[in-house]
């Protein structure tokens, strides 16, 4: 049966935040039909071990990804999507940072807009629980990134997002575009939304990411967003035209 939703998670090297997160994606989605899919992008450690582990008893819908080799986040999620069944899309980080509970709000959300075009729901990290260095680091990226592309996010670094299946896989793709959804899915016509959600410290494993990350390594990306939204034509149809030959009931 397809689900209602896919949750997909790329991770490298966190196999000690496998199973809280499994466990806490079942209970927030319970009553609801869904699939959880991992994206293992070259781990080192027992990562795609626990992930089959948990499946194998039962504890959720499973499903594993293994990348031939290390790509980066934005690649996991391009693939956990293009493998995904269901027609919405949830993203967590694998750190175990997002908070699960919160994917029903997102789902809440889509659905309020759905009549106003809302394709893409952001989560808000309204309180960091990072350390004052990431937390600064992320605040530089955020403003850079909103005001090169304004796109009207205040956190577009936020992993826990919401989007439709068919817009994400009509995006270009590229390296870090995962950073740039917002601007990405307003080029293709959708609107954005953002909802506040929880933010949680880091108890397990180390993070993969530090200031070139954030800002400086995606530089070139920021412009390379701006110049593909100036060169887009959203809602542009091409309608064919059907003359006095065309069989009755096909003229127009």
């Amino acid at each position: 049966m397809k689900p209602e939703i896919s949750v997909v998670i790329p991770v490298f090297n966190e196999a000690d935040n496998v199973e809280p997160l499994v466990r806490e994606i079942a209970a927030a989605l319970a009553g609801r039909t869904y699939e959880i899919l991992f994206i293992d992008d070259g781990s080192t450690d027992a990562t795609g071990d626990t992930v089959l582990a948990l499946r194998a008893a039962g504890v959720a819908p499973l499903r594993l990804l293994r990348h031939s080799r290390r790509s980066g986040q934005s690649a996991g999620v391009c693939s956990g999507v293009a493998h995904a069944r269901a027609d919405r899309i949830a993203t967590l980080d694998g750190d175990g940072q997002n908070d699960p509970a919160d994917i029903p709000a997102l789902l809440a959300a889509r659905e309020l807009g759905d009549a106003d075009g809302v394709r893409l729901v952001m989560g808000h990290r309204v309180s960091r629980k990072d350390t004052w260095r990431r937390h600064l680091q992320s605040r530089i990226a955020n403003g850079v990134r909103g005001w090169m592309l304004n796109d009207g996010t205040p956190d577009t670094g936020c992993g826990i997002k919401l989007f439709d299946r068919d817009v994400f896989l009509a995006l270009p793709r590229f390296d870090h575009m995962h950073r740039f959804l917002p601007a990405l899915f307003q080029r293709h016509g959708a609107r954005v939304v953002s909802v506040p959600v929880r933010h949680r410290p880091r108890h397990r494993g180390q993070s993969k990411y530090g200031m070139f990350d954030r800002l400086w390594v995606g530089i070139v990306d920021l412009f390379g967003v701006m110049w593909l939204g100036r060169r887009y034509w959203p809602g542009l149809r091409a309608d064919e035209v059907r003359g006095a030959d065309a069989p009755a009931g096909e003229r127009t």
